[in-house]
């Protein structure tokens, strides 16, 4: 049995472990004012982070050691899709709200949030469906995969809908980057993205700018936009949010302020552990530090796009790529966010933010990036044909 431990890829592993350790440290000093609200100990969300941490990293190795034929097959893909649509049907009617969305199910004192692992299930169940089709077909067309996208489309939908909008489309984004890597005709990648940029400057936002007030008093979403649109206007409301991160962007400067004397997660900056766990690290850790952490999530995507470029086989080409749209989407939407770039959506910053379900699908998908570069260089080195 090829001992893929081995051909570990450092260079994506090594990123990984750093962020999750910068990770749990500014959870700490992050959480450490909610937990004190909460009456908890100070410790306790870094107890629940380090847990996390370390069943990420155990799954990532049973990840990376697993047959990637396991992956693919076909009752185990039925029954996680059967499974999925159960939760979320479930969320629908039953789902703990949690800041305007029905996206959590609370088992004991673990809440998980089905809309993370629709990412890597989207990227296994499509890479697998794509690479069976061109198997048979030689060349993949999208009407060959309308069962495939009506599924795939179906699950988006009913998270949209929890509300998550920030969660449908990082999904939509998977999907999309998956699709456009078979070849299908690029221009209707390019299309359908301008047609979405039109439709937000020119007609979602003059249409959410003159909303009644009774409108945008009813629905979080909603307040968060109007926020977004008119943060400084709306400082005590619905602007809350980003203009104590920006605050706290301005006040870390280019060193920061060292960690632990961050002001804004003092009460004035909601959810400085999980949502906005980059405008603390910014504060604490300055502009050097942000870059840093940036610095070394572009090294995996870097280097995960690297892999999938180099194989030859169908299937791990379109999970590394869809790895690594996922990544870089979620790192976007998080980050835009903070800076006010684009609305406020409760997307969580990879390996950083607070949150055990966010922290086991990211290990999912490393472990399986993992494992196909353990192949690849396995392949390569004993010049064995795919």
């Amino acid at each position: 049995m090829l001992k893929k431990l081995h051909y570990m890829d450092y260079v994506i592993f090594i990123p990984y472990l750093i962020l999750c350790g910068i990770g749990i440290v500014m959870v700490y000093s992050a959480s450490s004012y909610v937990a004190a609200q909460n009456g908890t100990t100070p410790t306790g969300y870094l107890f629940k982070q380090v847990m996390w941490v370390v069943i990420g990293f155990v799954i990532t190795i049973i990840c990376m050691r697993l047959k990637i034929t396991y992956y693919k097959r076909t009752k185990l893909l039925f029954w996680v899709s059967a499974i999925i649509f159960g939760m979320l049907i479930y969320l629908r009617f039953f789902g703990k709200s949690i800041n305007g969305a029905a996206g959590w199910i609370t088992f004991g004192p673990v809440s998980l949030q089905p809309a993370e692992f629709i990412k890597f299930y989207l990227i296994v169940y499509l890479a697998t469906m794509i690479s069976r089709r061109e198997a048979h077909l030689g060349q993949v067309r999208i009407r060959d995969l309308g069962a495939q996208l009506i599924l795939a489309g179906a699950m988006i939908f009913l998270v949209a809908i929890q509300p998550d909008i920030g969660g449908a489309t990082i999904n939509l984004a998977i999907m999309m980057v998956i699709l456009l890597a078979t070849g299908i005709n690029y221009l209707v990648g390019v299309g359908l993205f301008a047609g979405a940029v039109i439709a937000f400057q020119w007609i979602l936002v003059p249409i959410m700018s003159n909303l009644p007030q009774s409108v945008l008093s009813n629905s979080y979403q909603l307040r968060r936009f109007l926020g977004f649109l008119n943060p400084f206007t709306t400082a005590s409301g619905a602007g809350t949010q980003l203009v104590n991160s920006y605050y706290a962007i301005s006040n870390g400067g280019l060193t920061g302020v060292g960690i632990g004397n961050s002001l804004q997660k003092r009460g004035y900056l909601p959810e400085p552990n999980t949502d906005f766990i980059m405008s603390i690290t910014a504060e604490e850790l300055g502009l050097i530090g942000v870059m840093f952490v940036m610095g070394l999530l572009l090294v995996i995507v870097i280097r995960t796009i690297y892999i999938g470029v180099r194989s030859t086989n169908t299937f791990n080409t379109l999970v590394c790529y869809g790895v690594a749209a996922y990544l870089t989407i979620q790192a976007f939407i998080n980050v835009g966010g903070i800076v006010g770039i684009i609305p406020i959506t409760g997307v969580t910053f990879p390996f950083m933010s607070y949150g055990g379900s966010s922290m086991m699908v990211l290990a999912l998908s490393l472990g399986l990036v993992l494992n196909i570069s353990a192949l690849e260089k396995y392949w390569r080195e004993h010049a064995v044909l795919q």
